[in-house]
């Protein structure tokens, strides 16, 4: 079983400027990032943007859906900023049906060494092959419909809704 991932940038791929003290993005890490957890899962990976989800267009969440309604895969796994996951999350149910597709992200860049994002990476990929088909977000070892969570920015840890 194969699953697809889709890179579009987020918290996940960004690196820290030590001479400006700025975060930039340069290239994904996903592939580092399988190879660190010995996955053995078939993951091809396609980078579609590289981008804060705060700069996250309905262009660019139009490309994303039409590149899940494209692909072969039925199993679809996408790194997201996490500012407005639920966002492209609400955008692709809309569009996109019969896939199971799992939107993650990361609260600390993969570089800076002690990321949350291999943890959500690993879960996508678990939850992927496992869920009905639907429209889902993974954070913090959990999943969610994608209709019924929220990041919780004082505690900086998604959520229901409810909570």
């Amino acid at each position: 079983m194969s699953v697809r991932i889709f890179v579009t940038g987020g918290t996940f791929d960004k690196e820290y400027n030590e001479l400006t003290g700025q975060l930039f993005f340069k290239d994904t890490h996903i592939q580092e990032i399988l190879s660190l957890g010995r996955s053995k899962v078939d993951t091809p990976v396609r980078t579609l943007m590289l981008i804060d989800s705060l700069e996250m267009t309905e262009h660019d969440r139009q490309l994303i859906a039409e590149n899940c309604l494209r692909c072969e895969e039925n199993k679809i796994v996408i790194t997201h900023g996490t500012d407005t996951m639920t966002e492209t999350a609400k955008f692709l149910a809309d569009r996109v049906q019969g896939k199971t597709v799992v939107i993650t992200g990361a609260m600390i860049p993969y570089k800076f060494g002690s990321s949350d994002g291999l943890f959500n990476l690993g879960s996508a990929l678990a939850f992927a092959q496992s869920l009905p088909e639907g429209i889902y977000v993974a954070m913090n070892g959990r999943y969610y419909d994608w209709n019924n969570c929220r990041k919780n920015k004082q505690t900086g840890f998604f959520e229901e809704l409810g909570q």
